[in-house]
């Protein structure tokens, strides 16, 4: 396990999307940012809006990087682009990174929404989604969390760490800045 909570240079790799309905595909942007909020790298990838590919492409997205340092993969949600599922639970069992996918709102769950490519395989994923867990910041907010590789407490710590205000922890603010830009500019 690559998670020590004490350590102070822990490196995360935060990926968010950006995309609208009428794409054909979704923009994955990764960055690594230290705990101390230095930026130490990007990377890029695209998924296929409806797909089935978000897993892969985050795989995909830390082999690129090729890097030891990654101490943790925080992602800005498992349902990304029109239900492309990612398993947090694939990705920390394939690398063996500790993975954390936050969400910002309670729901009551997705599966009678899901639709489009391959509907029945996108139900059987999302079921296999682990519950999340609310988690109150010390800005005020609450934020739902998945999480594997790590304890909830280790979690805990680390994205309280993460967040200068507000809900969203900074390297994925910057990670969601740095995928609408991409795909303002490419279009």
């Amino acid at each position: 396990m690559r998670f020590h909570n004490n350590k102070k240079g822990i490196r995360i790799l935060a990926i968010a999307e950006s995309f609208q309905k009428q794409d054909r595909k979704s923009i994955l942007a990764g960055i690594v940012m230290r705990r101390d909020l230095v930026v130490d790298g990007f990377i890029y990838a695209d998924t296929i809006v409806g797909g089935n590919d978000g897993t892969s492409k985050v795989l995909s997205m830390i082999d690129s990087l090729d890097r030891t340092d990654i101490n943790c993969v925080l992602l800005g949600g498992l349902i990304i682009s029109l239900f492309n599922i990612i398993s947090g639970k694939y990705i920390n069992e394939i690398t063996g990174i500790p993975v954390i996918a936050i969400s910002y709102r309670r729901s009551s769950g997705l599966k009678g929404s899901i639709h489009g490519m391959s509907a029945n395989q996108k139900i059987n994923d999302y079921l296999k989604l682990d519950e999340r867990k609310p988690l109150r910041l010390w800005t005020g907010k609450t934020i739902y969390l998945r999480h594997w590789g790590l304890e909830f407490s280790d979690a805990s710590n680390l994205l309280n760490s993460l967040v200068i205000q507000g809900a969203k922890p900074e390297p994925l603010r910057l990670a969601t800045l740095a995928a609408r830009a991409y795909r303002n500019y490419s279009k």
